[in-house]
């Protein structure tokens, strides 16, 4: 991932309704959920919930297909995967990492 794709993704997932409501695609899996039933979930009207929809498309963070009348939307896997990987490219001098890893990152500068 490059870095201005990886700016707009944070970018966009750097508000709350925007975090939850892709948290909420990612639960809901590959088959996502209709722009009304998250409206629903997220208890807010549709018009200012597509705002927040388009803000993730854009980023590429979601995608949609139209169903009948319905907008179905679905987080997308392989950006959210290729924005961790970003995040942990250089991680514990490229060894897996997890909590409990021997990596010593410094809190603070020494001066």
């Amino acid at each position: 991932m490059e870095t201005n794709h990886a700016l707009e993704a944070l970018a966009a997932l750097a508000h709350s309704i925007r975090l939850s409501v892709f948290r909420m695609l990612v639960q809901a899996g590959p088959q996502g959920l209709p722009a009304g039933r998250v409206a629903e979930l997220m208890d807010m009207p549709a018009s200012s919930l597509s705002f927040h929809l388009k803000e993730l498309h854009r980023a590429g963070l979601l995608s949609s297909r139209q169903v009948g009348r319905s907008i179905i939307y679905t987080a997308r896997f392989e950006t959210m995967n290729a924005l961790l990987g970003y995040l942990t490219e250089n991680c514990c001098s490229g060894n897996p990492c997890s909590p409990v890893s021997n990596c010593s990152v410094a809190s603070e500068p020494k001066s």
